[in-house]
């Protein structure tokens, strides 16, 4: 639409952006989410005839690129893919610059997917009952990385150790890149990452997987047993990634990236590319990602709340 201002609404003669348009990932490239916000600013750019770029604002769990999404002038030129850290899991930081809950808003929840529990080849441990008994016996050695205080890698963490009680240590870092370069040098024994990031790591023996915390395997895994399954009741969750904007953007144009988005997810294409690595197309309406959200914010304030995370 943006015929004179570049604002979408202008002109209905112009429905799509007339300028290049931002998706921010407050991750660092190669993780997850960076994989996924390329391959939706890939189908984007067809779609609109327009450019669309990727920018990774990586920093306090993904609350660095979630500020400045919402300092952004409030066009729909600036997107972001966003996470359980950002929209479910902020309760661990008590002094945020800004309320994600009313400055963001989701217009769709782009993907889900389980986690895989993955461990150094070096951890003597070959499922979850061992890495729990070990952790038990030996307090405080067994290490396991993330992307940040709050990001969904962490909370699976989190949730973990809350239903089996091992007093594992979180190491925080600035991605999920970097925590895995620790793991394959065996600086850390553990993580909690999202399967596209782990799978060719699995694949050629650099890592072990020990557990996916889904309700079902993982086809691309299908010999590595669901968290319940090894043992563990109550390790059972996904991680999610939305498209977000700032809050202030207007109605009109929030549907049409709603739909536009959606329109992408649900191609064959883009189903299958998630599908490839792990994880599963969303696309829902505005009105149910909403619910999906404040619901999914209730489980992790309990993990929160129960394990006193904090990142204060």
């Amino acid at each position: 639409m943006a015929c004179t201002t570049g604002a979408w609404a202008d002109n209905a003669a112009f429905p799509n952006p007339s300028r290049q348009v931002r998706i921010i990932v407050p991750f660092t490239a190669g993780g997850s989410s960076d994989v996924q916000a390329r391959m939706l600013a890939d189908k984007l750019s067809r779609l609109w005839d327009q450019t669309v770029v990727v920018e990774n604002k990586p920093g306090a769990g993904g609350h660095l690129g979630g500020r400045y999404v919402v300092d952004q002038p409030a066009d729909g030129y600036t997107l972001m893919v966003g996470s359980i850290g950002l929209h479910a899991a902020y309760g661990i930081y008590k002094k945020l610059s800004y309320n994600p809950a009313t400055d963001l808003r989701v217009v769709t929840v782009l993907a889900e997917m389980p986690h895989v529990v993955v461990a150094s080849p070096g951890l003597p441990v070959k499922d979850l009952q061992q890495l729990t008994a070990l952790a038990k016996k030996a307090p405080g050695t067994v290490n396991f990385g993330s992307a940040g205080v709050g990001s969904s890698v962490h909370m699976m963490g989190e949730l973990y150790k809350l239903q089996s009680g091992a007093p594992i240590v979180h190491v925080p870092y600035r991605g999920s890149s970097a925590a895995l370069n620790d793991l394959l040098g065996n600086q850390i024994q553990l993580m909690f990452e999202n399967p596209p990031t782990v799978l060719g790591h699995i694949r050629a023996g650099k890592m072990k997987a020990l557990a996916v915390t889904g309700k079902q395997r993982l086809a691309a895994l299908p010999d590595v047993p669901t968290a319940t399954e090894a043992g563990i009741q109550g390790f059972e969750a996904t991680s999610w990634t939305t498209v977000a904007v700032s809050s202030k953007v207007p109605q009109a144009v929030v549907d049409k990236i709603s739909a536009d988005v959606r329109k992408v997810i649900n191609t064959p294409e883009f189903r299958k590319g998630l599908e490839d690595q792990g994880m599963t197309a969303v696309a829902n309406s505005l009105p149910e990602a909403q619910r999906f959200v404040a619901q999914e914010k209730v489980r992790w304030d309990r993990v929160i709340l129960e394990g006193k995370v904090s990142a204060d």
